[in-house]
């Protein structure tokens, strides 16, 4: 052994030149225990499973929000690009038709009320926003 040179089982640092097993957050001496690694990877595959679940939820809402709104405008543009002679009421519903030239028209009559190619029927939001109404009491058309 070299002068200076310490037996392994004495703990010093030799740039600070100090015995600092005191200071190490694990133990330093021949007799302790011995540090093992606990295996981690059934918590981690769990975890990563439910993690992967809570953001696929997520995603699957905020798709089926985004597919909606998309649908809204595609609506909107709808209603907007249609035929009509008359300023719409906000609050109130119009059914929108298509002509013999398959171009879409809107109008007051109900589907019940006439015979036309009825696409749907809309209410004009506080926005200016047109929204689709469900039109279960339009269902039956005369034929």
């Amino acid at each position: 052994m070299s002068q200076g040179k310490k037996p392994d089982q004495v703990v010093f640092n030799e740039d600070t030149q100090r015995y600092d097993a005191s200071l190490k957050p694990y133990a330093t001496n021949v007799g302790a225990p011995a540090i093992k690694v606990t295996d981690n990877s059934t918590w981690k595959n769990r975890n990563i499973q439910k993690a992967n679940k809570q953001i696929k939820a997520k995603y699957l809402e905020l798709k089926a929000a985004y597919d909606k709104m998309m649908e809204e405008l595609e609506y909107n543009n709808l209603v907007y690009n249609a035929r009509y002679n008359f300023e719409p009421i906000v609050g109130e519903s119009y059914h929108l038709y298509r002509d013999k030239k398959e171009q879409p028209f809107l109008s007051i009559i109900a589907p019940s009320d006439c015979s036309f190619d009825f696409i749907g029927s809309f209410k004009l939001n506080s926005e200016f926003v047109w929204k689709k109404v469900n039109n279960d009491d339009h269902a039956l058309r005369p034929s």
